[in-house]
């Protein structure tokens, strides 16, 4: 197996909300949607991140739809500059996410922060780490 993502895809409770937020606040392009099923492609289209009704999703798994808790899983959007790590939180915000960790100094030595999206799926947005690919 290859160490590669091709899709990513997120339960949410609501998708018309989830939707709005990522696609008019956000301002990602849709690359399909179906029904409640819509996806957008990330970087240079080589993975694609989705979003789908949560109960749905959990049926389609086979696991319980409750979610209670931490999911165990987090996102990150790396960016070149500390300054654009604030941007992107005070973005995020204003788009209707919700600061769950304001920005500083990260333990690993670079400067991050976090951000929950409508349905509490947690956004990292970070710099330093410069190993990894940056998104701006």
């Amino acid at each position: 197996m290859h160490a590669q993502v091709s899709i990513i895809t997120l339960g949410v409770r609501n998708p018309g909300r989830a939707k709005a937020f990522y696609v008019e606040r956000l301002g990602w392009p849709v690359h399909a949607e179906e029904g409640s099923w819509v996806c957008f492609m990330l970087g240079g289209g080589s993975t694609a991140f989705a979003l789908y009704p949560w109960d749905a999703l959990a049926e389609d798994a086979g696991v319980a739809a409750d979610g209670g808790g931490f999911r165990g899983v987090t996102l990150a959007y790396n960016v070149r500059t500390e300054d654009r790590v604030d941007e992107v939180l005070a973005e995020a915000e204003c788009a209707g996410g919700s600061i769950v960790k304001p920005p500083g100094r990260a333990e690993w030595g670079g400067y991050s922060g976090y951000f929950a999206d409508p349905d509490g799926h947690l956004w990292e947005v970070a710099t330093g780490a410069t190993t990894l690919p940056v998104a701006e």
